[in-house]
């Protein structure tokens, strides 16, 4: 069908420039080993950041779930679909993050995308990182708003812009990730909310990757910094270290409201399953009981980072257990991958346009389900893989 040639020529295009993903299929629990295409390999690429995904006190509560309420709501949450399970998580994410309400959302992507429509529109502004999600991205461009984008994390910067664009909207929002994925440095939070309050503008943070690894206890970046009851919104994802799926708003009780009126993914699909959000309510009652998980989450970081360094590897420069190992260019970060697979390692290389051009790396994703002896294991391929293909 010639309609469709132009989609095979992109795709070869891809390919031949080495752009083109090819996804691997795991055939087990997410853990610190995985069967993958085949083979046990040790896994180093997924966002189960305290093995929680597979624990079980969380299988536990899933199954109980399932037992109780059936596997799914059948229903959005406006109409027969809020069991008293959500109205559960949603009470306890808020005394977990100190915050004056919750709202849970079907995914993290759903929730950046149904709270920025629901609250700016196309007489309104976003002042966004430029190196913000593609969920934010996304959402602020289905909002109609204009986006004005500052330097990646850059309070100055952002001062800057709003100045120059002042008087031009009606309203108007700041919007950041909390940790960035692909980096794993931590935005200025503080010092943008000194932004956001001299200039009496929402400030909003997507805290994906910070929930269960910064603040204490795995409780994210507002707390971090101490933060609590100053950032307007601070939307995170289930799906990370709380080893489930699911998205959720936490922070100003109206705002919080409003979004249950107006929050499109809310208001338009079927609410959380009942095991996902039986998990994630088991998940907080584990981060509330004990530090352990997270406390080794950075032990296990911080001895990765120190001897990739030691080696040679660039790091880039990461605050967080996200370790971005830098290659240059798609097709030398897609062959390290490979050899390291063929080593029995599972590190999934990331090019563009998941990172600009030039920029291609394999990102390791530390959990604190990995023993000091996989470490060493994962630390010895990456000496022998780094070495062979003249990387260090």
């Amino acid at each position: 069908m010639k309609r469709l040639d132009w989609i095979q020529q992109e795709i070869k295009t891809l390919k031949e420039a080495g752009f083109y993903n090819t996804i691997r299929v795991l055939s087990s629990p997410q853990g610190a080993w995985l069967q993958v295409d085949g083979r046990k390999v040790l896994n180093f690429c997924s966002n189960n950041y305290l093995g929680l995904a597979n624990h079980p006190k969380m299988i536990a509560a899933a199954k109980a779930a399932v037992e109780k309420y059936g596997v799914g709501p059948a229903a959005v949450r406006t109409i027969a679909g809020t069991m008293d399970l959500h109205q559960d998580l949603e009470k306890r994410v808020s005394v977990f993050k100190q915050s004056e309400a919750a709202i849970t959302f079907q995914s993290g992507f759903c929730a950046n995308l149904g709270t920025i429509q629901a609250l700016v529109g196309k007489n309104d502004a976003i002042f966004s990182d430029e190196l913000n999600h593609a969920s934010i991205i996304d959402g602020c461009r289905l909002s109609g708003a204009r986006i004005v984008r500052y330097n990646h994390c850059d309070p100055a910067h952002l001062e800057q812009v709003i100045k120059e664009n002042k008087g031009t909207y009606e309203k108007a929002m700041i919007i950041t990730d909390g940790v960035f994925s692909m980096d794993g440095d931590i935005a200025p939070l503080d010092k943008l909310y000194e932004v956001a309050q001299a200039n009496d503008i929402l400030l909003m943070v997507d805290d994906a990757h910070g929930e269960g690894v910064l603040g204490k206890g795995g409780r994210g970046i507002v707390d971090h910094f101490n933060l609590h009851g100053k950032v307007d919104i601070e939307v995170g994802t289930f799906s990370k270290a709380f080893g489930v799926v699911g998205g959720v708003v936490s922070g100003n009780a109206v705002i919080v409201e409003w979004l249950r009126q107006r929050g499109r993914p809310f208001l338009f699909s079927s609410a959380m399953t009942p095991p996902d959000v039986a998990g994630c309510i088991t998940a907080i009652d584990i981060l509330e009981s004990s530090t352990e998980l997270v406390d080794r989450l950075w032990a296990n970081a911080k001895l990765f980072k120190q001897e990739m360094a030691k080696m040679g590897f660039d790091i880039g420069h990461s605050q967080t257990p996200i370790t971005p190992i830098m290659l240059g260019e798609a097709p030398i970060a897609q062959q390290f991958s490979r050899e390291l697979f063929a080593a029995g390692i599972f590190a999934t290389a990331i090019g563009y346009p998941t990172v600009p051009k030039g920029k291609a790396r394999i990102r390791v994703m530390i959990s604190a389900a990995h023993s000091l002896s996989d470490l060493e294991q994962g630390l010895e391929a990456f000496r022998k893989t780094g070495k062979a293909l003249g990387v260090i």
